[in-house]
């Protein structure tokens, strides 16, 4: 695929997983996007299908369909992601049910991190444009969670978003901006109200 540099200097030779890499605007019905999502699909439904005395099978898959993952993680089904690929996460990470991450963008997910029931994150978008959306085209954004952070349930995280060390992000938030470290923060749009000694 050609893509021109912003202000015309020459032409970038890109794929449509580097366009998503570097936040261009890509078509999410690319036929290697689609069998990347198949194959997440695949992974997710037989580790949905695992139960709690499956351990080293849930481990084995978490392998198969994740970027990165440190030791000691530990995700309760249901799980979906989009891709797969694009999540990193630390040691001791925890998400409980209903976890859902589009991996558009990079998700990067530091140390001892925990995920309440259904906690949302969202690293792409569609594009304004209804002609070009209604094509598919979006484009996307990582999402960073830093070290010993702590997500409410029923919480959206959107694209472009970064949370810092130590924070709780209370239930039901919708963060839609950076939080800082040594804070809890909720609502929506998602506000600082106190900071953590």
């Amino acid at each position: 695929m050609i893509n021109l540099f912003k202000g015309g200097e020459g032409i970038l030779f890109m794929n449509v997983k580097e366009k998503m890499r570097l936040g261009e605007m890509y078509c999410g019905f690319d036929s290697e996007l689609v069998k990347a999502r198949e194959n997440a699909k695949k992974i997710t439904r037989l580790y949905n299908a695992t139960t709690d005395e499956e351990r080293d099978y849930r481990e084995l898959l978490i392998k198969k369909l994740l970027g990165k993952n440190g030791s000691n993680t530990f995700i309760e089904p249901n799980f979906r992601c989009e891709f797969g690929y694009n999540i990193e996460v630390g040691d001791n990470f925890f998400a409980n049910f209903d976890c859902i991450i589009l991996d558009c963008g990079k998700v990067a997910i530091g140390d001892n991190v925990w995920l309440g029931p259904r906690v949302q994150i969202y690293s792409v978008n569609h594009v304004k444009e209804p002609q070009a959306r209604r094509e598919g085209y979006e484009i996307a954004a990582p999402v960073n969670i830093a070290d010993n952070v702590w997500v409410g349930g029923n919480t959206v995280i959107n694209m472009g978003v970064s949370i810092g060390e130590n924070s709780i992000i209370g239930s039901g938030s919708v963060v839609t901006k950076d939080i800082p470290p040594n804070v809890v923060a909720v609502g929506n749009p998602c506000r600082v109200i106190k900071t953590i000694d």
